[in-house]
């Protein structure tokens, strides 16, 4: 399920804000809503999309709608790409859901050619040839998608590969008139007995729910492309409707519920030239189990992993190209699921992964023989990392050199830093401040970028060079930001609080400034709550702009990682394993109630509770199964755990036939006539991912029990309500709530009327 930001969007008009609280404020600007939102983020945009060449010799990123270069010896930036010759792939044509697409899922819109000569621009599936050498451009083909075409060189730079009509295609660069070959085409429903294909292309559950990137890749010799096939036929399909236009009009989502049936997947390896699939021999189950990631050990041999859909098995294959038989190397088991890392690296008799087999995320090497890699399983030779931390992002494998570059939150569970380990074991830190660092390796790991921020810095981009085996390395910053130093934002006090069973609970608190008056201060509480996520952390959040507008408005806002999360190992986020409330709901009471003793200032009379997505589900469970909360607001909610994908619901819960007592207790349409307090619901009707039948099915059963609501809709809008004048909106009434019914002014014997809205 993906986490949706606080502030991202730009916003055009504001509320006024109380004078006795502007008064009050420390801030020399006080933020207003168009500060936060009118121009764009307020901190700016750090460089997107940042690329190295193959040759290492170019780091590149796109600003401003021109292709920057950073100096990849002083760090210093000039344009490579200018805006007027880009200015061709800009035509702003595509749809609401492909522009959420590309943003949700970060989709590359360029990409370097092996020799680091040529750049290839995907313009919304129309793909542009750029020529470094002469700073010409050329339209090399279009793909008929706007987001999902996937396109990829041949690691020879001959062809051009890409998805075409749900099927795999390819462009050679050096023959007249760059012909496009169809190399494992779909055909259509119609002509194929209703059988509904896509051939190297990714369906929505896979790249939501597995990260999945790609479903295709080239072979080292550039002569064969391996694929994953996804027969859609049996899984059902969602009506997405918009009503804009006088006809309305569905565009149906395959979209597997828990319990359904999922895509049947094969793996396939066909030529260049065309012609005959090989199939890979698995055995899987299908349309239940699932392959999540695969590639190429060498140019005859492949590596499949697949997983079972109960999420206890991971299980890893390597197969022959030509013949397709398949035998088992490696598995990795739990008996409630396993961590959410699926990436392997598979290179030169190295096997790299990531597993909690311990109890904590760690790296683990084993080996197999690369002269005949089909001739017995891996060998398990070293665990590579050890100790109460958890291991992030892999960054670089290097076999040659023997180490591998990753992201950990060793020493911290708050921060994280930029790390490099050995093969032997040997382990050494390449970053030092504290608070969060992302890298980006170029190819020989010399270099890298390090986009480091803390909880009150936003992000810097740093180029950083290694200087000696085990030491630090030497950054050199090339963009960073000044545009919140005249606000002079107050931190947020950080907390921690024990849960019933003794587990560390960290969370912060931000006061309005200047209230100290007993009972007088209201408390809104914005949880995630969900797994796999960490929202109290060491690093900036442009959440922490609305935050602020908040104290200003004389609320505070609390922030608590409840068990059931992620970064903090095993244990903690398999308390969220058969348990989709309860735990949850009580850590961030217990947390609320450490705020409410340590702070008199506090008025436990007026707590509200707002949340997106997983959190937006928090919200209707807290205001459902607490009395203390008098308003929230919840947007796109699930309200129903049978309504959400398989993949999500059931590592967590299990297949609903298996846990029927939990589905229903859970979900919180079952116990929306216990809802106390006035609850504002947000949903776009376009969402793709959190239904609007959710939000649906729960106010029909408000209007059962005859409790008033507040609804508003955003047509065509998907999961993250994203543009300008929807996100204004959306804040306005998100702010509006907790001044109508938290209002610190309002004297605690007068209980407010629900105002006439777009409810009841």
């Amino acid at each position: 399920m993906t986490r949706i930001s606080v502030v991202l969007l730009p916003a055009v008009a504001a509320l006024s804000l109380a004078a006795g609280f502007i008064a009050a404020q420390t801030s020399e600007k006080p933020l207003t809503v168009e500060a936060i939102f009118a121009h764009g983020p307020l901190i700016g945009h750090p460089p997107d999309e940042l690329t190295w060449s193959p040759d290492r010799k170019h780091l590149t990123y796109l600003e401003g709608g021109q292709l920057m270069e950073v100096d990849s010896a002083t760090g210093r930036t000039h344009v490579l790409v200018s805006a007027a010759k880009m200015s061709p792939l800009d035509e702003n044509n595509v749809s609401e859901r492909d522009r959420d697409h590309r943003s949700r899922y970060n989709m590359a819109g360029y990409f370097w050619s092996p020799d680091s000569t040529h750049l290839l621009f995907d313009a919304d599936g129309r793909l542009w040839l750029y020529d470094l050498h002469n700073g010409t451009g050329v339209q090399i083909g279009f793909t008929g998608l706007a987001a999902g075409d996937d396109p990829k060189f041949s690691p020879d730079g001959c062809c051009v590969s890409f998805i075409r009509d749900h099927g795999l295609a390819a462009i050679r660069l050096h023959d007249a008139g760059t012909p496009m070959i169809s190399l494992a085409p779909s055909p259509a429903p119609a002509a194929n007995n209703g059988q509904v294909l896509l051939n190297g292309q990714v369906d929505w559950v896979y790249e939501e729910e597995l990260d999945v990137r790609s479903n295709y890749f080239w072979s080292p010799d550039s002569k064969n492309l391996a694929y994953l096939q996804m027969d859609e036929t049996q899984v059902p399909r969602y009506p997405l409707a918009d009503w804009i236009p006088n006809h309305a009009s569905v565009d149906w989502q395959h979209y597997p519920q828990p319990g359904d049936a999922n895509p049947v997947v094969h793996v396939g390896v066909v030529s260049v030239k065309g012609g005959k699939t090989t199939w890979v021999k698995l055995p899987i189950r299908e349309g239940d189990d699932y392959i999540p990631r695969f590639g190429w050990v060498d140019h005859k041999t492949l590596w499949i992993e697949v997983l079972s859909r109960d999420h206890k098995h991971r299980v890893l294959y390597f197969a022959d190209a030509e013949y397709g038989d398949a035998r088992q190397v490696l598995e990795i088991d739990d008996r409630k699921f396993l961590d959410e890392d699926y990436d392997i690296s598979v290179d030169d008799g190295a096997i790299v992964l990531a597993s909690w087999s311990d109890g904590h995320n760690q790296l683990y090497l084993y080996s197999y023989d690369k002269e005949k890699p089909l001739g017995a399983e891996a060998k398990l030779e070293k665990q590579l990392t050890k100790g109460a931390f958890e291991v992030g992002d892999v960054y670089r494998v290097d076999t040659s050199h023997k180490a591998v570059d990753y992201a950990s939150n060793e020493g911290n569970p708050l921060e994280q830093g930029i790390w490099r380990v050995g093969f032997n074991g040997d382990r050494a830190a390449l970053s030092t401040d504290a608070g969060f660092h992302h890298a980006s390796f170029s190819p020989d790991g010399s270099t890298f970028t390090d986009k480091f921020s803390t909880r009150m810095q936003p992000p810097v981009m740093r180029l950083c060079h290694e200087t000696a085996p085990g030491a630090a390395a030497s950054c050199r910053v090339f963009w960073e930001t000044h545009a919140l130093d005249s606000y002079h934002l107050r931190a947020p006090e950080q907390m921690e609080v024990k849960a019933r069973d003794g587990t560390s609970l960290y969370a912060t608190l931000l006061l309005p400034a200047g209230m100290t008056d007993p009972a007088t201060v209201p408390l809104i509480v914005n949880p995630y709550g969900g797994p796999g996520e960490q929202t109290v952390a060491n690093e900036w959040k442009d959440g922490l702009l609305f935050d602020e507008l908040l104290t200003q408005h004389g609320f505070a806002v609390l922030h608590a990682d409840n068990r059931g999360m992620g970064k903090r190992g095993r244990a903690f986020a398999q308390a969220s394993y058969r348990e989709f409330g309860p735990v949850q709901l009580a850590d961030q009471m217990t947390v609320i109630d450490a705020a409410l003793a340590k702070y008199p200032q506090l008025d436990p009379k007026r707590l509200g509770w707002w949340g997106w997505s997983w959190g937006g589900t928090f919200t209707l469970y807290a205001m459902t199964h607490s009395d203390r909360f008098r308003t929230g607001v919840a947007v796109a909610p699930v309200t129903d755990w049978r309504n959400y994908d398989s993949i999500y619901t059931e590592r967590y819960l299990g297949l609903p036939a298996d846990d029927a007592d939990g589905y229903r207790d859970f979900s919180v349409v079952n116990s929306a006539a216990n809802l106390k307090g006035r609850l504002l619901l947000a949903h776009g009707t376009g969402d793709d991912n959190v239904h609007m039948e959710n939000t649906v099915q729960f106010v029909q059963k408000l209007i059962e029990a005859g409790i008033p609501y507040d609804l508003q809709i955003y047509p065509r809008k998907t999961h993250s309500i994203a543009g300008p004048d929807v996100r204004t909106h959306l804040y306005h009434r998100i702010l509006a709530q907790f001044e109508e019914y938290l209002n610190p002014k309002e004297s605690l014997d007068q209980k407010p009327e629900a105002p006439a809205g777009n409810g009841q």
